[in-house]
């Protein structure tokens, strides 16, 4: 059975735009990252990692476009995939795409596209093409908050206290809200909440 072709979708207020793939490509890559700060602890040799947050994913692929079989100027093809990186005169933003492939359904928008002509006619027309593409990952707010667990953990962790660092600040962080700041006074053994210390260890227990 023929695998179906890819297609992306350019979603406007006008309406959608649908933009089909000519050929399907013969690869795509996803790639996720973390970020973590470095917390840098007096008298010790190296530095603490602590989570800040998930980056969007990403895919890279190549989308390859060919007209010699009619002559025809590739860029008919290629300047509407370029084109979803402009700004769009009614969102003043690129539009937000879905790029579809069989069970592949990503929300993304157009981060970089770059374009290889590969083949011309004899007056110099490109009939063939290659485009390089990143997508970055675009959910939704109530996807992202969804897919994120905000309870606490089922067990105490640690944690060392930075530069700014309050407890409310941290019971945020940890439980999102700063209330629950007298939990980890308890746990950590704190007396006076404003007496933290750059460096101090800090126990962020479960909530029950």
């Amino acid at each position: 059975m023929a695998l179906s072709k890819a297609l992306i979708v350019a979603r406007y207020p006008r309406g959608p735009m649908l933009v089909p793939v000519m050929f399907n490509p013969p690869e795509y890559q996803l790639t996720r990252s973390n970020e973590y700060a470095e917390i840098a602890v007096p008298g010790l040799g190296s530095s603490m990692v602590q989570f800040v947050r998930g980056n969007a994913r990403s895919l890279t692929t190549d989308l390859f476009f060919d007209t010699t079989s009619i002559g025809l100027d590739v860029r008919l093809h290629t300047d509407i995939v370029v084109g979803l990186a402009d700004v769009d005169p009614e969102t003043h933003a690129p539009p937000q795409l879905l790029f579809l492939w069989g069970s592949l359904v990503f929300p993304c928008v157009l981060e970089s596209v770059s374009q290889h002509f590969l083949y011309f006619d004899a007056a110099g027309l490109p009939l063939r093409a290659q485009l390089s593409v990143t997508l970055r990952g675009a959910e939704s707010l109530t996807t992202l908050v969804a897919s994120t667990p905000l309870q606490s953990p089922d067990r105490a962790k640690g944690r060392v206290v930075r530069a700014g660092d309050t407890l409310a600040r941290i019971a945020a962080e940890e439980y999102d809200d700063p209330r629950q700041w007298r939990v980890i006074a308890r746990a950590s053994g704190i007396d006076d909440p404003l007496a933290l210390s750059l460096g101090q260890r800090l126990t962020i227990p479960a909530l029950r």
